[in-house]
């Protein structure tokens, strides 16, 4: 941190927080598995694993080998819009309201396991390890912020560094979202109904976003 230009790192922490707060997949997976009654840490957690993948990826420089490959990049891509739609779709089917009592209280997410198992991380991991956007942000934003010349640190250390930034913006903003969808709604079951379909639909739009953009460009 001390070798890398701080105005740089103040730059991509300002432009990077912009990015983090625009709702999106992450956004909706935290505030429907809030008001799921599901543990919203190890839903971020999963999230901002997903995302040290692609740090870890951009760091190997795979990151470009993977953008560069049509066929990997488009399996990649409908793997990632599929699972959004299924989870979709099972909020869709499933609304969960806060402080209910019996079987629908005790799920997750967008399932139906007990809210103390491991899938809130897992599901976290997959939405945005298989998210191209992710992808393509460190493809596409992060190089900006790069010193390639008359740095003490390599370039990927401080790729290491910029992808760091952007896993500690991600943890702030998604815990803050989710502790703010249970306070706020945890008393409006009409509400909170409303917004985990709200949630779903995201899901649904995105994937389906997903899926269309990608094919073509086949």
């Amino acid at each position: 941190m001390p070798d890398m230009d701080s105005g740089l790192l103040f730059s991509f922490l300002a432009v990077d927080l912009l990015l983090v707060c625009v709702p999106g997949a992450d956004w909706a997976y935290v505030i429907t598995t809030a008001l799921r009654g599901g543990r919203i840490p190890r839903a971020v957690a999963g999230l901002v694993c997903g995302y040290a993948l692609h740090t870890a990826l951009a760091t190997a420089g795979l990151a470009v080998l993977v953008a560069g490959s049509p066929g990997l990049l488009t399996a990649v891509t409908v793997a990632g819009a599929g699972y959004l739609l299924w989870l979709g779709w099972g909020v869709l089917r499933r609304p969960a309201v806060p402080g209910a009592t019996g079987p629908a209280s005790a799920r997750t997410d967008a399932g139906a396991a007990p809210a103390t198992d491991a899938r809130p991380f897992l599901r976290g991991a997959t939405i945005s390890g298989l998210n191209p956007k992710g992808l393509l942000l460190y493809l596409s934003v992060l190089p900006q912020f790069l010193t390639l010349r008359g740095a003490h640190l390599p370039v990927p250390a401080q790729t290491a560094v910029l992808g760091l930034l952007h896993m500690a913006c991600c943890a702030a903003v998604y815990l803050t979202v989710g502790a703010l969808a249970r306070a706020l709604l945890a008393a409006r079951p009409a509400a909170a109904r409303a917004v985990t379909r709200t949630s779903g639909a995201a899901m649904l739009g995105i994937g389906a976003f997903l899926l269309v953009e990608r094919l073509a460009t086949l």
